[in-house]
């Protein structure tokens, strides 16, 4: 399966396909966002994380790492969180669509998704990871309908100092 997501031409258009209408999803989420008036503030978010934690069956919060990092860093920094994740969302969407540096999208975009969920918000967040997992397994290939057919050998040639095949 690895194998086929990592080298074959029918994965990467089927990859392609699924790569470029996930970038559409985290880049019309990122727009919204960004022309939303007054500007997206999570504050709200945040106050929801910290008076309703996601809770264990023992009614004990689930991620109190999680909910102490939102407390302490996020809460009190909220409008610049509020820029980095509307410009992130649309950023990772652009990235997706257009196929440039897909893998480091995919990983913010997967984080994001996880961040989401250690807050409790589940909403389309396992799917995108559903979808998310098989690109990123499938590397290349899935950008190589994209910029990256280009970008990556440019990378690996003049940043990394290897020679390309």
């Amino acid at each position: 399966m690895v194998k086929f997501l990592r080298e074959n031409k029918i994965a990467s258009v089927i990859l392609a396909i699924i790569r470029v209408w996930l970038g559409v999803q985290w880049t019309l989420a990122g727009w919204e966002k960004i022309t939303s008036s007054p500007a997206f503030d999570p504050k709200g978010f945040f106050m929801g994380t910290i008076t309703n934690p996601v809770m264990t069956p023992e009614k004990t919060a689930a991620y109190p790492w999680f909910n102490d990092l939102v407390k302490n860093v996020m809460m009190p920094n909220s409008k610049a969180f509020g820029f980095m994740v509307s410009w992130g969302e649309f950023l990772i969407g652009l990235g997706l669509i257009f196929g440039c540096l897909t893998t480091a999208a995919l990983f913010f975009a997967m984080m994001m998704n996880f961040t989401y969920l250690l807050a409790g918000t589940v909403s389309v967040n396992p799917e995108y990871i559903f979808f998310e997992i098989f690109l990123i397994v499938a590397g290349f290939n899935a950008g190589k309908i994209g910029l990256d057919y280009w970008v990556i050998p440019w990378f690996r040639k003049h940043v990394f100092k290897r020679k390309t095949a």
